[in-house]
């Protein structure tokens, strides 16, 4: 029975409450705040449809809930310009992929073009003299529309890198350079000693070396300091595929960097890529992970997403980790 005053008793999600007589369960939903449209309603233990709200007349002693779904969001806010530079050079991808060890050239360019790729790394090697008509990877990958990044892989000390590179820039006029200074042919740790050395005599020399390196915080720094454009230690031994064995290191990197950082050697597959982006990288460098993949350019479209996919996470920032359960829908308002 409505009160004296014409309004009747009710409960809306566990409050009482004092309302006109007569009012619709939309008339309801509108005077707090709600749009029908948007809300579920349940009288009495019953769900009323939402095409009937506006017919359904509250009375008194109704118990009444109002539910809604929450979290989540409708909109995809647009994603802001995310390019890196290094050497004053700026690029949309963050991932640089490698030249050997595909089928053939035309493999090559097929897996570069899925990757996304806007720098390729290439060893500078001897002509084929005895056959000068040989196919050359300049006739599949146009250097004026990729940027060649000339790499010293395969030297054993400083002057070999050194020369190796005088000549790269010869050949190209290329000052953007990859310096790898390896120690031993087993493991092709970088010698860190012949590194430093070599990175301060090319950097004197006008060369901008990305440099190849252990994952130390400390040498990371003394390269920057020597002249390196950019941080590249490895994640885990080149040609691996033993993914990011040592992320706490990395982060350290990344945090004391003033230069670009890179994880260069030990990516297997797109989870790797993924993590080293998470870490905070600037990018990933790798060649065997997408080459000796079953189908390489389908791996090369894999890595791509995943950089993008890590460099994502990272810049949105993930959720702070708990030792136990939090319900990821609130307990506030149950029914």
């Amino acid at each position: 029975m409505p009160h004296s005053d014409g309004t009747v008793s009710i409960t809306v999600n566990g409050a009482h409450k004092r309302v006109n007589a007569g009012l619709s369960l939309a008339e309801l939903a509108t005077e707090l705040g709600l749009v029908p449209e948007k809300v579920a309603v349940e009288r009495n233990l019953e769900v009323v449809p939402r095409s009937t709200l506006k017919d359904v007349r509250v009375e008194d002693g109704d118990d009444i809930e109002i539910v809604h779904f929450v979290g989540g969001g409708d909109h995809q806010k647009p994603i802001a310009d995310d390019s890196w530079t290094v050497a004053g050079r700026t690029f949309r991808s963050r991932l640089i992929v490698g030249t050997g060890k595909y089928k053939d050239f035309a493999q090559n360019a097929a897996a570069l073009e899925a990757s996304g790729a806007e720098i390729v790394t290439v060893a500078v090697r001897r002509v084929n003299v005895s056959d000068p008509k040989a196919p050359m990877l300049t006739d599949f990958i146009d250097p004026k529309k990729v940027t060649y990044l000339p790499n010293t892989a395969g030297c054993f000390d400083a002057e070999s890198a050194i020369r190796t590179l005088r000549l790269a820039r010869e050949a190209g006029g290329w000052d953007l350079v990859k310096l790898e200074v390896l120690g031993e042919a087993k493991t092709l740790y970088p010698d860190m000693h012949e590194t430093l050395r070599a990175t301060e005599i090319l950097a004197n020399e006008g060369f901008k070396p990305m440099v190849y390196c252990v994952d130390d915080p400390i040498a990371a720094k003394r390269l920057e300091n020597a002249g390196a454009v950019a941080i590249m230690p490895l994640g885990a031994p080149i040609g691996s595929g033993l993914g990011i064995q040592n992320r706490i290191t990395i982060r350290l990197i990344v945090e004391g960097a003033g230069v670009p950082v890179l994880v260069d050697a030990g990516v297997g597959t797109a989870s790797d890529a993924a993590v080293a982006m998470e870490l905070g990288c600037d990018g990933v460098l790798m060649n065997t992970a997408i080459a000796e993949a079953k189908d390489p350019v389908m791996m090369a479209a894999a890595m791509r997403s995943a950089v993008e996919a890590g460099r994502l996470a990272y810049r949105a920032g993930r959720m702070g980790q708990r030792r136990y359960a939090d319900p990821s829908s609130p307990l506030a308002g149950l029914i």
